[in-house]
């Protein structure tokens, strides 16, 4: 079984690649999304679309064998916490296009560290692309980092969490008194006072001040914005992420009837207004949302448009510098807090009672809402607006429909379209931000994503499980495959009285599967049910079936009590169809293709009819071309 890779490639003159089996080293950046490659066998030329890039065949094999790839919610909070402080001691030098040794050698002074330390790091965080490379390789004392035992570093830890980061704002004299009066009760080696004051120095400003009790000077000297949000200055440098439902009613995909209003939660880069990023669901928006949304952002988006079968280039793709998302508390969460501090995205919450943090956004959440008014079925903003129209009358598109004009909407119409504050289209604004002009220069293409599943279950609910004989079983549901074999009934390598636990992820679109990290491999694999024959589920399903089965009073609940109940829930929902909206919009949680629709007069069809559905997503409704095409009539072709 293939395991699924991680990591970023960087299309840049001189990196090695591969495409198509061959190896090739890029000469030329020729657009945001064509490179020119020489082949290193036939030494030939050619143009690569660096969506189909991937490592060096060569390098990628070796990788593959001496993989250091780790899920991130295995690594504990305090080597988490080094490498996050590590990050903070180099990001000055990352964020400098053009850097000295002289630079290197200030910095290095200023954090108390050692200059070939700060290479390291360099090297380390800038090879691998991710936060994880900076993690301590080895337990104990930290090598080039912090040079005292775990003892002295719990100490020191405590005693600045404790009397440090408090209201009383106690000086760093008072936290080394207090670690030596400590350590001597411990019986254990004092730190020095200059240590100590290099640990305080390595503190994030900004939450320091913010637990010292000065939250205002903190927003100040240290918020990214004063007094309006920042327009960002190249491309992925802000994103604004927000949630809407959309003021239309769309329709089942075997009946055509009405079942409500979807969710669309949506990216945006402030830089240059592209559209980043979108996931679009009935369920309501929560942490997952905001998850889904980002890897969506990060991955590159061709398949995704095929998928959808909408033509046009959406050449956006990459890890974002900081995202804004608002403030509500469904949705926060400890696996898209983690799966941000992976990349180096820095999450921002948007704070009470200052919209202009989501302003960008919501202008154009309003945008979206005037396009989508257009189209069959549409709620309006108020029932003012809909006097006089049946919107569940009028609705005529499925989910996907839906999910198609919205996507050909944003690539081939506002994309394309001049933008009023920018004074270009916002494509044109991004290519300028990638590649630059005379006058001003470019960033260069982001990084690829490797695989984009692999990201994606960085984004991902998380359950830590045991190994049994029959495989792994999460929420009643058993999970076999033979990769899982050197694993059954292991022992923690820590405690050989306890059972070994290892992380699995899990789509809630579709819980047929999950993903076993594999400790020794380092590397996701796919699991399926143990029985192969069950039919996919949702986790909305999942818990529905689980509500009902409670409801009746069901206590000794099996994997084969929960199958049997999710058919006949099936059942019930399949005859119930044509009469309810909400057995309709349960039908929509089913992990599985829809069947062909039927006409009439018999024969299958695969959408709407012209008078039901807009052939295009266009803008204007006075512009010609948005009129349904009529077909000619006793046309001949003579060549």
């Amino acid at each position: 079984m293939n395991k699924i890779p991680k990591g970023f490639l960087t299309a840049k003159p001189g990196q090695r690649v591969s495409s198509g089996g061959k190896n090739y080293q890029i000469s030329h950046l020729v657009t945001v999304s064509t490179v020119f490659a020489v082949n290193e066998e036939t030494k030939e030329s050619t143009r690569l679309d660096i969506e189909s890039l991937r490592p060096p065949i060569d390098v990628a094999a070796d990788a593959d064998a001496d993989s250091e790839d780790k899920d991130i919610l295995l690594y504990s909070k305090e080597d988490w916490a080094i490498a996050q402080q590590r990050l903070h001691a180099i990001k000055p030098l990352l964020q400098m296009p053009v850097r000295t040794r002289a630079n290197v050698e200030q910095l290095a002074q200023e954090r108390g560290l050692h200059v070939a330390t700060l290479y390291k790091w360099l090297k380390l965080y800038q090879s691998a692309g991710h936060v994880s490379a900076l993690v301590p390789t080895k337990r104990g004392r930290r090598i080039g980092t912090f040079m005292l035992n775990a003892e002295q570093e719990k100490l020191i830890e405590e005693v600045i969490n404790d009397d440090y980061l408090t209201k009383q704002r106690k000086k760093p004299q008072d936290i080394i008194d207090e670690v030596q009066r400590r350590a001597r009760l411990a019986k254990i080696d004092s730190p020095s006072g200059n240590t100590i004051r290099k640990r305080i120095q390595l503190l994030p400003q900004a939450e320091t001040l913010r637990r010292r009790g000065q939250k205002e000077k903190a927003r100040n000297m240290y918020d990214p914005i004063l007094g309006e949000f920042p327009e960002g200055d190249f491309p992925l440098q802000v994103v604004q992420i927000d949630h809407t439902p959309a003021d239309i009613i769309l329709v089942d995909e075997i009946h055509r009837q009405p079942i409500g209003r979807p969710w669309l939660t949506v990216a945006i880069d402030v830089y240059s207004r592209m559209i980043v990023g979108l996931y679009v669901t009935f369920e309501a928006p929560s942490s997952t949302s905001v998850g889904l949304c980002v890897a969506h952002a990060i991955c590159p988006k061709r398949e995704y448009l095929a998928n959808l079968g909408v033509s046009g280039e959406w050449l956006v793709w990459g890890i974002m510098t900081s995202i804004y998302v608002d403030n509500a508390k469904e949705f926060r969460g400890a696996v898209l807090d983690r799966g941000c501090d992976e990349h180096e995205i820095d999450l921002q919450w948007r704070p009470v009672q200052q919209p202009h943090y989501g302003g960008i956004i919501e202008r154009y959440m309003g945008v979206l809402a005037n396009q989508i008014r257009k189209w069959p079925g549409a709620t309006f903003s108020n029932p003012a607006q809909r006097k006089g129209y049946d919107s569940e009358a009028e609705s005529a598109l499925t989910l996907k429909e839906f999910e198609a004009v919205l996507v050909d909407f944003i690539v081939n119409v506002y994309h394309q379209r001049m933008h009023s504050e920018l004074g270009m289209p916002p494509r044109k604004k991004w290519e300028l931000g990638i590649l630059g002009d005379a006058t001003t220069p470019g960033v260069g293409v982001p990084p690829l994503t490797v695989d984009p599943l692999r990201l994606q279950l960085d984004f991902m609910p998380f359950f830590e499980r045991s190994v049994q004989q029959y495989g792994i079983q999460i929420e009643l549901i058993n999970y076999y495959d033979p990769v899982l074999i050197p694993y059954i009934n292991s022992t923690d390598p820590d405690n050989p009285n306890l059972r070994r636990s290892f992380i699995i992820r899990r789509d809630p679109r579709d819980i047929s599967k999950v993903y076993f990290f594999d400790p020794v491999e380092k590397s996701y694999f796919p699991i399926p049910y143990a029985n192969v024959g069950r039919p996919a589920m949702s986790a909305w399903e999942l818990k529905e079936v689980k509500r009902l089965l409670t409801e009746q009073g069901r206590k000794d609940v099996d994997e084969d009590t929960i199958f049997e109940a999710l058919g006949r829930m099936r059942e019930a929902i399949e005859s119930a169809l044509e009469k309810t909206k909400a057995a309709r919009r349960q039908a929509t949680r089913t992990p599985k293709a829809a069947p062909p629709q039927k006409k009439q007069d018999g024969g299958d069809v695969a959408a709407p009819s012209e008078s039901s559905k807009p052939t295009r997503a266009m803008d204007d409704e006075d512009d010609p071309f948005a009129q349904p095409i009529q077909p000619f009539e006793n046309v001949s072709l003579i060549r």
